[in-house]
């Protein structure tokens, strides 16, 4: 069935974050008398946010006596920069621009918080349809509810949505919400994760444009 929305995983699929993100990194780093880690090294952990930059540059993860005071230093820093150097992900814009001329709406769905997400979307002068973030519902993905709500706020059923994602619980939160699952192969892909290829999506994309055979 042809989707009548499009979804979109925010950190690694829809922006490339991640240079802000690592500068927040080694803030902290530099904070507790370490040195800076390339981009590269930090990357592929920063659709995890917070939780997987600190434990990619510490070892220290939730629950851990250090972890609280660590996050919150992360997320100060971060407040301080999020969105300069933030881009979208080569082909997006023009992804966007067909989705528009084919009346096909879209949206965000991320486990980013409201206050980074509104600022960024507002910096990269986008205009989604609907965005649910991470503090939108009681449950981050790959739980299902901000995807739902997502299908909600825009009168559809989860069916008639596609959701793209660079990270194993984008796919199973898709899947858990009766969408047609989209894996992307450029993106971050956690080295936890298993490669994209082992997710169970519908279909594998190489570039935002190839989105559009399969809607």
């Amino acid at each position: 069935m042809p989707s009548r929305a499009v979804l979109f995983d925010f950190d690694g699929t829809l922006a490339d974050t991640a240079p802000d993100l690592a500068a927040a990194t080694n803030r902290l780093l530099a904070e507790h008398g370490h040195a800076p880690l390339p981009l590269e090294r930090l990357r592929p952990f920063a659709s995890a946010g917070a939780r997987g930059l600190v434990h990619a540059a510490f070892g220290v993860k939730p629950g851990d006596a250090e972890y609280h005071a660590m996050r919150e230093s992360f997320l100060g820093f971060y407040a301080e920069r999020v969105c300069e150097e933030t881009t979208l992900f080569p082909g997006i814009a023009e992804l966007l621009r067909e989705l528009a001329a084919r009346d096909i709406r879209w949206g965000i769905v991320t486990n980013k918080s409201t206050r980074f997400t509104e600022e960024i979307v507002a910096a990269l002068k986008l205009k989604p349809d609907c965005v649910a973030c991470g503090d939108t519902t009681p449950h981050l993905k790959p739980h299902p509810a901000s995807l739902l709500h997502a299908a909600e706020q825009l009168k559809l059923a989860p069916a008639d949505c596609c959701y793209l994602g660079d990270d194993l619980r984008d796919i199973k939160a898709a899947i858990a919400a009766g969408m047609r699952p989209i894996a992307v192969d450029w993106g971050y892909h956690h080295p936890d994760s298993g490669g994209p290829g082992s997710w169970d999506a519908e279909a594998l994309i190489a570039h935002p444009l190839d989105l559009l055979r399969l809607l």
